[in-house]
């Protein structure tokens, strides 16, 4: 049983919304914490984050 793209996008966004929120609703102060440390990196050091994060999430696509 497939589901129609549109169904499928708007699920992958729920979950990437539940996903980013868990971390300041259990652990305020630490997610305050860690966020003040990625203002100050570098945009290299940003964008190495995100292409870490573009290919984690390509390879679970590929193996799922």
């Amino acid at each position: 049983m497939s589901m129609p793209w549109g169904d499928s996008i708007w699920l992958a966004l729920a979950l990437f919304f539940v996903m980013e929120g868990v971390l300041p609703l259990a652990f305020p102060a630490h997610w305050r914490a860690w966020f003040r440390q990625m203002i100050e990196l570098r945009d290299g050091q940003i964008r190495f984050l995100g292409l870490l994060s573009v290919l984690a999430g390509a390879a679970i696509l590929l193996i799922a």
